[in-house]
């Protein structure tokens, strides 16, 4: 929870920087972190009081993260505060990794965190002018998105029910990882499992709270607007991409699976 700089930085910087951040900054450095506790040797040296200090902070991140998030209004500073959440979940999968439901599980919440992050940060792009003073960040801006851009307004939905792991989307396999994973984690796992759990629930409320403010009614004027042809352009189809792989690994897991194990076995040799 120490990284509460992230908020800021998301807000501050525009979509497309945002979602780079919440992307690629994570993926290298927990491709690090996982790189070393593939060596033995260092494995070896994760003793019992470095493990409950990882695991305390895993358990701020998810609580910290999700509570924080509850107030906010901008959606860029929500996703910011959520990724502070998933630092927390991916830690849980972290400190089990030792176990192949731990690594497995580590390599498929990073990549659905990260096909989420892309179709979320995607739409918040598409919806945004060039020449604006600022993004269509605010939940105002996308207030009534489903009466004047369905399409939009169904991507984010489906981003959002991934982000909180609602089944039948890539995210509920994700938290499945993490609940099965922290359950091997002795007294600190159920520690850590009990965070989860109310991280979730939590999380559940303001992505809800998202999307019932994509239905509403629309209002009169729009400040933003996505482009005619949006579907039609690379960040568009991305976008469409995104969202369809979300339902398709929360349908059909075992594509994802396959890759993961395959992952595996290439990086340890």
């Amino acid at each position: 929870p120490f990284h509460v700089w992230t908020p800021d930085v998301y807000e501050g910087a525009p979509a497309p920087v945002g979602a780079f951040l919440a992307t690629t900054a994570k993926v290298a450095v927990f491709a690090v972190v996982v790189r070393f506790l593939l060596i033995e040797a260092i494995n070896s040296l994760l003793i019992p009081s470095i493990f409950v200090l990882l695991a305390i902070i895993a358990v701020l991140s998810i609580l910290v993260g999700n509570l924080l998030a509850l107030r906010q209004t901008n959606i860029k500073r929500i996703l910011g505060y959520s990724s502070i959440a998933h630092f927390g979940y991916l830690l849980v999968l972290v400190l089990t990794g030792g176990t192949k439901l731990g690594l497995e599980g580590f390599a498929a919440y990073l990549a659905i965190y990260v096909v989420t992050a892309l179709a979320a940060f995607g739409v918040v792009t598409l919806m945004s002018k060039s020449g604006q003073d600022r993004d269509a960040d605010h939940l105002h801006d996308l207030r009534g998105l489903f009466w004047r851009r369905p399409y939009l307004a169904a991507i984010m939905t489906i981003a959002m029910l991934s982000l909180g792991g609602v089944p039948i989307t890539a995210g509920f396999i994700g938290k499945f990882y993490v609940i099965a994973a922290s359950l091997t984690g002795g007294i600190w796992g159920y520690v850590m499992l009990a965070a989860v759990v109310a991280g979730s629930a939590i999380g559940i409320y303001f992505y809800l709270r998202c999307m019932v403010n994509l239905y509403l009614t629309k209002p009169g004027m729009h400040k933003f607007e996505a482009q005619p042809g949006w579907n039609q352009h690379t960040s568009g189809l991305m976008v469409l991409c995104s969202s369809l792989l979300i339902i398709y690994i929360g349908v059909f897991p075992e594509t994802l699976m396959q890759l993961v194990q395959m992952a595996k076995v290439t990086g340890l040799h």
